[in-house]
């Protein structure tokens, strides 16, 4: 089997060099063009993908070797491609920036040379003319392996300075793929790590996308860019399947209308009746809206292969859980930001330290483990885990390899899983619970809870990389 996606992967020197804006804006301009865009991001952050699934309409996803290991990105990539037109792939920091002391380890250049993709640079050419030529050719014969195709100009001052920077790269024979000029409504706002999410900002996620596709319309030569990404090889191997790596039988289909067809679900909200569901259905409560919208898509996918129904709720309006609900997924976001609306959610809190009570399973990760704690910079949480949680200065960020030291409902002792840290908070244990990874960062330390069917912990992990993760989970969770 193969994977013949045409594939384009965007790049940059560094940081801030306009990489999510190129990216963003490119997956835009395709789309609006009739195309289905496949959205990708290297490494682990969750919030890039939130602006490349509004502008594609499809979920984001995320391509990390070092979370789920090499030899997965291209079948992980396959997964999320199937069925499209063209994959755009943003990277992570500079092109050959990866994994600290692993060498070239999730780097952008590392997932472009699995993906065998060609690179575009993004090059911020706002203090630089003729110099601009010597940068790119730096990063064009760095690893003869990693194809850096041609480049995009950002914040390009005049036209005068364009043709500048046009003549030093024609000389040093790199394609000029794009040129942008400095553009503030396409500029997004940021806070203590990174981005704000497109689920916080609404309508003006909206608009700053839509600015996005039109200035990289109006900048761009969108034929050659296609024509690159359709140069790129085909892939041997299979697109990743979440059925076929959890190994159990999917849930029973739900039944076809007489009009013919799938019949999709209806989205559920708590409070109203719930859809009809298979008898012995377990169901999942995964928890969504503005304040935990770190999740990767994979886990979902998996949940639902092992069997289960997974149904989101939003922890800022929802008074209850979905009907039924036989286990909890609490992932990543930013409750610091809503403190006050989660605290003051009092029954939604009641409901989930009642669950975790009755014995069923529940997995948080960072900004799960704060809401499982008894409070959150003085505003009262679940209290499922006897911890203070608080604001800090420091940020703490990184891969981390990692152990599991007590059994629990997500892995055995001993399992050993990859996974990354992201936040500015401290968490200030209390007694009671067992920890849940052994850490090495490069110090030896133990982090996280364990207790009773309660995971928590800091550590964002990606499941694709170890599927028994979910059906160990489902398999511990309650019946409908």
């Amino acid at each position: 089997m193969v994977i013949s996606v045409p594939r384009l992967v965007i790049a940059a020197p560094s940081s801030g060099s306009g990489k999510t804006t190129v990216a963003t804006g490119l997956m835009a301009a395709f789309a609006s063009r009739g195309l289905a865009v496949s959205p990708h991001k290297v490494g682990p952050d969750y919030i890039d993908p939130g602006y490349h699934a509004l502008a594609t309409g499809r979920v984001g996803r995320n391509l990390d070797a070092y979370l789920c290991g090499a030899e997965l990105v291209a079948p992980l990539f396959g997964h999320g491609a199937r069925g499209c037109d063209l994959a755009v792939v943003e990277g992570v920091m500079g092109l050959f920036d990866g994994a600290a002391g692993e060498g070239e380890l999730a780097s952008t250049a590392h997932v472009a040379k699995l993906l065998r993709a060609p690179v575009v640079l993004v090059v911020d050419a706002s203090s630089q003319a003729r110099s601009v030529a010597a940068l790119v050719h730096g990063f064009a014969s760095w690893d003869p392996e990693v194809r850096v195709a041609g480049v995009i100009l950002n914040k390009v001052g005049s036209v005068r300075h364009e043709g500048m920077l046009r003549e030093a790269l024609d000389e040093a024979g790199v394609p000029v793929f794009g040129v942008l000029r400095r553009a503030p409504q396409v500029e997004t706002p940021s806070r203590h790590l990174g981005l704000v999410p497109v689920a916080e900002r609404g309508a003006e996620a909206v608009s700053a996308v839509a600015a996005m596709a039109s200035q990289v319309r109006e900048g761009c030569d969108l034929g050659a860019l296609l024509a690159l990404a359709r140069s790129a090889p085909a892939l041997s191997g299979a697109a990743w399947d979440a059925a076929e790596v959890v190994g159990v039988s999917p849930p029973p289909p739900l039944p076809v209308p007489e009009s013919g067809g799938s019949a999709p679900r209806p989205p559920y909200r708590p409070g109203r009746p719930r859809p009809q569901t298979p008898d012995g259905l377990k169901i999942i409560a995964l928890a969504g809206g503005p304040a935990f919208t770190f999740s990767y898509a994979e886990h979902a996918e998996l949940l639902t292969a092992a069997g289960a129904e997974v149904v989101t709720f939003d922890p800022l309006r929802d008074e209850q859980l979905p009907e039924g609900v036989g286990g909890l997924v609490i992932g990543g976001g930013f409750p610091e930001v809503f403190a006050p609306e989660l605290s003051a959610n009092e029954p939604l809190r009641k409901a989930v330290a009642a669950l975790a009570e009755s014995g069923a399973p529940v997995a948080a990760e960072c900004a799960g483990l704060l809401y499982l704690s008894r409070e959150l910079d003085g505003q009262p949480m679940c209290g499922v885990i006897d911890a203070k949680a608080r604001m800090d200065e420091r940020l703490t960020l990184g891969y981390r390899d990692a152990v599991a030291v007590s059994d629990s409902v997500l892995a055995v002792a001993g399992t050993r899983m990859r996974g990354h840290e992201f936040h500015r908070t401290v968490v200030e244990p209390g007694a009671g619970a067992a920890p849940a990874w052994g850490v090495r960062t490069p110090q030896k330390r133990v982090e996280g809870f364990v207790q009773h069917g309660v995971h928590a912990s800091y550590l964002h992990t990606h499941w694709a990389s170890e599927p028994g993760v979910a059906r160990r989970f489902v398999e511990r969770c309650l019946t409908s």
